[in-house]
């Protein structure tokens, strides 16, 4: 597998692909891997797959109906 060497990385730039790679729990090498990918790889959306979850998520919530009074209530709820 071919190797690569990245030089003059500004600091600012290295710090971020640190943080990022901490929070995603990936090693600085793979995490370059991962946006180099997501920038250059196409992503391809399954429109039928988006559709389905969209109809199930609605399915499960078709008996809450949301009220302003309800919003809120459930924004309010626990202030003082």
């Amino acid at each position: 597998m071919p190797a690569l060497t990245i030089k003059n990385i500004p600091d600012e730039l290295y710090d971020r692909l640190k943080e990022a790679a901490r929070v995603h729990r990936r090693s600085l090498n793979s995490e370059i891997l991962y946006c180099v990918e997501r920038t250059l790889v196409p992503y391809k959306t399954d429109v039928s797959a988006h559709l389905a979850i969209a109809r199930r998520l609605r399915e499960k919530t078709a008996n809450y109906r949301l009220t302003d009074k309800l919003l809120d209530a459930a924004k309010n709820d626990g202030r003082p």
